[in-house]
C-alpha cells in the first residue's frame, strides 16, 4: 500500500532499484546479471557455503551452533525465494508486499549474519582442537561474514533517499523497526532462564517492557509486509509515532530498572563477574549469569537509542497519504 511522505516519498514501484542508477529486470533470467542480482547470487553463495562447510564435519554441536546452522540455511532458503520470484516474475503472486519485503529481510538476514560472525567463533570455535573441524568453522565464520557484508550492502542500495519512490520499510524508520525487534529476541535469548529475573518483581517488569515494545514493533512490520495499514482504528503514522514515544518511556524505565537489581548490592545485585562461579570457568556453548545480565544491560540501551532516534524521525516525517 502506498504513502508518500515530505522528506522521503514512499509509494509503490517494482523497475527501480534505490540508489543503484538503472532498472531492475524482473521475470527474466537477466535479472541475475544486474547488480542487485549479482549480490544476491553472492548471498546465496556465501550462506551455502558457510553451512555446508558446518554440515560437513558436524560443527554446530550445542545451542550456538544450532543457532548458527539456522541462520545460514534461513538466509540461504530465503535469497533463493527471492531470487526465484524476480527471475520468474511472480511479485504480483507473492503473498507479502514486494516493496517492503527484500529489504526487511536483507536487514535481518544482514542483523543475523553478523550475530553469528560473532557468536559462532566467540562460543564454539575457540574451543575446537586444532584439525579439520576446527578449519572448516573458521571457514565457515569467514563465510558469514562475506554474507553479512553482502546483506549489508544490499540494505544500503535499496533503501528510501530523498525524493525516491519506495516502500516504508526502506525508510530509516522502518529500519529501525527491525533492529528493534532483532535487538529484543537477543534479548529474549539472554533471559530465556527464568532465575534471572523471577526474584524481583521490578525486573519481570523489565522483562514486560522488551515483550511489550517487541510485539507493537512487530506489529507494524506486519501491517507494512501486509499492506494492511488502512486497518488500524487510528492512522497508520499517528500508531508510529505513539509507538516509538512509548518504547522511549519502557525503555528508559528498563535502563535504569535492570542494571539497578542485576548490579547493585542493596537490591539484591551482583556487582562483580569475579563473584559469580559460573564466570569463574570457560564453558563451550554456554554465557555465563553476570555477563548474560551485563550484555542484556547493553542491549536495553541499543534499542533506546534505536527508539529515540526512531521517535525523531517519526515527529518528522509528515505522510500526506497513507
Amino acid at each position: 500500500m502506498p504513502v508518500t511522505v515530505t522528506r522521503t516519498t514512499i509509494t509503490t514501484t517494482t523497475s527501480p532499484a534505490a540508489g543503484l542508477g538503472s532498472p531492475t529486470i524482473v521475470g527474466s533470467p537477466r535479472a541475475l546479471t544486474q547488480p542487485l542480482g549479482l549480490l544476491r547470487l553472492l548471498q546465496l553463495l556465501s550462506t551455502c557455503i558457510a553451512f555446508s562447510l558446518v554440515a560437513s564435519v558436524g560443527a554446530w554441536t550445542g545451542s550456538m551452533g544450532n543457532w548458527s546452522m539456522f541462520t545460514w540455511c534461513f538466509c540461504f532458503s530465503v535469497t533463493l525465494i527471492i531470487l526465484i520470484v524476480e527471475v520468474f516474475g511472480f511479485q504480483q503472486r507473492f503473498p507479502l508486499s514486494w516493496r517492503n519485503f527484500p529489504i526487511t529481510f536483507a536487514c535481518y538476514a544482514a542483523l543475523f549474519c553478523l550475530s553469528t560472525s560473532i557468536i559462532y567463533p566467540t562460543t564454539y570455535v575457540q574451543f575446537l582442537p586444532h584439525g579439520r573441524v576446527r578449519d572448516h568453522a573458521i571457514a565457515a565464520t569467514t563465510f558469514s561474514c562475506v554474507a553479512f557484508l553482502a546483506y549489508a550492502l544490499e540494505v544500503t542500495w535499496t533503501r528510501a533517499r530523498p525524493g525516491e519512490i519506495t516502500g516504508y520499510m526502506a525508510t530509516v524508520p522502518g529500519l529501525l523497526k527491525v533492529l528493534e525487534t532483532f535487538v529484543a529476541c537477543i534479548i529474549f535469548a539472554f533471559i530465556s532462564d527464568p532465575y534471572l529475573y523471577q526474584s524481583q518483581a521490578a525486573l519481570e517488569w523489565c522483562v514486560a517492557v522488551y515483550a511489550i515494545c517487541f510485539i507493537l514493533a512487530a506489529v507494524a512490520i506486519l501491517l507494512n509486509l501486509g499492506d494492511c495499514t488502512n486497518a488500524l482504528p487510528i492512522s497508520f503514522p499517528t500508531f508510529l509515532s505513539v509507538l516509538a514515544f512509548l518504547s522511549v518511556i519502557l525503555y528508559a524505565t528498563a535502563l535504569v530498572i535492570w542494571p539497578l537489581y542485576q548490579f547493585n548490592e542493596r537490591y539484591g545485585g551482583q556487582p562483580r563477574r569475579g563473584r559469580d562461579v559460573s564466570c569463574s570457568r570457560s564453558h563451550a556453548y554456554y554465557v555465563c549469569t553476570w555477563d548474560r545480565k551485563l550484555t542484556v544491560a547493553i542491549l536495553t540501551g541499543i534499542n533506546l537509542l534505536a527508539y529515540l532516534v526512531d521517535l525523531a524521525y517519526s515527529s518528522r516525517l509528515v505522510f500526506v497519504k497513507v
